[in-house]
């Protein structure tokens, strides 16, 4: 059996999103639906095995929230995020109080993403 979580995230204008998920995350855009033209966005932004929905729907889901992300390339991840000229998010690679090495980016709708490297033993 295998499971995977999807979290939406509630985002507030298409192309910061774009801009922040796409660009700077280096996500893919895999669909985007509208109910009708002018219509609020809600659209799927996908890397590798992590998967976004991404929601201008204010019955979706809470801004500011945060979504916990593991990987096991945090190093690699850091320095291709770094290298972007965004000039809203600078990371820092700290060690999270339960021993893991961790990033965390905040979107322009103030949602956090936490990537999480677990520590080896």
């Amino acid at each position: 059996m295998r499971f995977q979580a999807i979290p939406i995230i509630r985002i507030f204008d298409e192309a910061k999103a774009k801009d922040f998920y796409l660009e700077f995350l280096s996500m893919s855009l895999d669909w985007e639906h509208r109910f009708e033209p002018g219509f609020p966005i809600y659209m799927q932004a996908s890397r590798g095995d992590l998967v976004f929905h991404l929601s201008e729907h204010s019955g979706d889901c809470t801004p500011g929230s945060k979504t916990f992300v593991n990987t096991n390339e945090l190093e690699a991840l850091h320095r291709e995020i770094t290298s972007r000229d965004y000039k809203y998010s600078r990371p820092e690679i700290t060690t999270a109080p339960w021993g893991d090495r961790v990033f965390e980016v905040v979107d322009p709708f103030s949602n956090k993403i936490l990537f999480n490297e677990r520590k080896t033993t």
